[in-house]
């Protein structure tokens, strides 16, 4: 039986990996903020992620196979920012120290462990390309972009200094029902429904035209597997390549229920804190590598989400 660790195991990417690798027959450790769970493995110790001690001690106890690092910290565009001191000093314990203990865990006691670090598309935030790929050159413009940036070469140094199996994808959009209401996704499709249900009034977006590589979650957490079993780690793009306007996600959204978006929607853009260029990405490598391409269309992903949040908000799973 091969054996994961899911870091960050209650963010969407997470729980999605959780239910594919415990249907695979996993053995599975899942840790998050003050967490610990367990699927054919016998270890019960919370584990803190930024405490070096007890993050060797996990690894050396159970020597896993695979290591998905799914923990961060961030602030979305719809989010004021938080204390800037706070926002540093936190993005940079978890998603740049934290990763670090795990690889140098690693090193020194379990060799033949896999690590998949997700990476974001934000890396890339101010880039004039039209088009991403692994070439690109990085130019964030937020200390998330920053600290994705360092988590990315750190992966890189143990990869080719130390041997250790480090893998890395640069994660665009991707949207499940395990969104929280403070992602764009999530905010459309509730309010949709609930406007649906006659429980809502309205829906006020910040920016209609803005442009996003949207994908399905399932399909991104399919491809994170994909490459934990190819023969060398490396640094992958995992997105559509396709762009889709935030008012093509609403109106689609609302056709499927049956309602006139129009009557509904409208934009303020003074809920914008922060201006986001369009970034599309080219997975070409990865399909050259795994064989992995998006199988979900964006008119499906969003039926699929209508779908999951009606039998949800009905209290039914």
């Amino acid at each position: 039986m091969k054996t994961a660790l899911i870091i960050g195991c209650n963010g969407q990417d997470g729980k999605i990996t959780r239910e594919l690798l415990s249907q695979r027959g996993y053995g599975l450790v899942c840790i998050d903020k003050d967490y610990v769970g367990t699927h054919g493995v016998t270890f019960n110790k919370k584990t803190d992620i930024e405490d070096f001690a007890a993050v060797v001690d996990l690894v050396r106890a159970i020597k896993f196979d695979e290591i998905y690092f799914f923990a961060a910290y961030h602030n979305s565009s719809q989010e004021k920012e938080k204390d800037k001191q706070t926002l540093f000093k936190r993005s940079y314990a978890i998603n740049v120290y934290s990763l670090f203990n795990f690889l140098e865990a690693i090193r020194l006691h379990s060799l033949t462990t896999r690590l998949f670090y997700a990476a974001s598309s934000l890396i890339f935030a101010d880039t004039e390309d039209a088009i991403q790929n692994e070439e690109t050159s990085f130019k964030p413009n937020c200390i998330y972009g920053i600290t994705k940036i360092n988590g990315l070469m750190l992966c890189r140094l143990y990869r080719s200094k130390y041997g250790v199996f480090a893998a890395t994808g640069i994660l665009y959009n991707h949207e499940s029902e395990y969104r929280t209401e403070d992602f764009l996704s999530k905010k459309i499709i509730k309010t949709a429904v609930d406007i649906k249900k006659g429980l809502k009034t309205s829906l006020t977006i910040g920016d209609l035209n803005a442009e996003v590589d949207w994908g399905y979650a399932y399909d991104y957490v399919d491809a994170f597997t994909k490459i934990m079993s190819i023969d060398e780690a490396d640094d992958f793009i995992i997105a559509t390549g396709v762009k889709h306007k935030v008012l093509d996600f609403v109106k689609t959204a609302f056709n499927y229920l049956s309602l006139d978006w129009s009557k509904y929607v409208q934009e303020d853009k003074s809920i914008i804190h922060r201006k986001r260029k369009a970034l599309v990405g080219d997975y070409s490598k990865l399909n050259k590598r795994t064989g992995w391409a998006p199988t979900t269309t964006f008119e499906q992903m969003i039926k699929s989400l209508i779908e999951k949040e009606g039998k949800n908000s009905d209290g039914s799973k």
